[in-house]
């Protein structure tokens, strides 16, 4: 157990804190997902770059950190469908939600790669991340930090009724900036995986290795 995996074994270990702490009416409880969420998410580049600077990949990394990542997603993605309606991000041109079929297209995507890759080793193939999977990675990261800090805000400005513009200016930008992140998340979801099929799909004409 070296550093890298110890972080992506901390991920693991508090995503159930950050799925079920939006669920609590409590503005601090909301702050602390959002915190939790923000620690995941350096602690899950950190622990690539530190993997990689000191030669600490091991199997059990390879195991933990994709772990880590999905279990985050689905983590993040249970409590963001279902205050949806609650707390959809506000914009110039109106409220905007997280609809099923979002939340299908992604969480379908994350599956059928984690398959598609071990189909693809099998076959001595790996599947390394591409250039738009890891964009697609960064803007998730932020739509899903939105949502989370929105959780917080609006439950925080309820409280202290909060009205005026500058709350106003500050609810639409962040609006915005989940909004323009979820679409840009999902529209590269799709890419990238075209691009994956496009490129290894011929793998699966071989026999599976030995």
């Amino acid at each position: 157990m070296n550093l890298p995996n110890a972080l992506s074994a901390g991920r693991i270990a508090i995503t159930p804190l950050i799925a079920v702490l939006p669920f609590s009416s409590s503005w601090q409880l909301r702050l602390v997902a959002f915190v939790l969420f923000t620690v995941a998410g350096i602690t899950d580049y950190i622990d690539g770059r530190l993997a990689r600077s000191r030669k600490q990949e091991t199997d059990l990394g390879r195991m933990l950190d994709p772990l880590a990542d999905k279990a985050l997603l689905v983590g993040t993605f249970v409590p963001m469908y279902m205050l949806a309606d609650d707390f959809p991000f506000e914009t110039p041109l109106g409220r905007v939600g997280l609809p099923l079929w979002i939340v299908a297209v992604v969480l379908g995507r994350e599956l059928f790669m984690t398959i598609f890759r071990q189909m693809a080793a099998r076959r001595g193939v790996v599947i390394a991340a591409i250039g738009p999977a890891k964009w697609k990675t960064g803007f998730k990261l932020v739509w899903q930090g939105s949502a989370y800090f929105w959780f917080f805000a609006a439950t925080l400005a309820a409280a202290r009724n909060w009205s005026n513009g500058a709350w106003h200016g500050f609810a639409l930008f962040n609006g915005i900036v989940g909004t323009l992140t979820m679409t840009a998340a999902v529209v590269l979801t799709i890419y990238s995986l075209v691009l994956y099929l496009r490129s290894f799909g011929s793998v699966f004409a071989a026999s599976p290795s030995k």
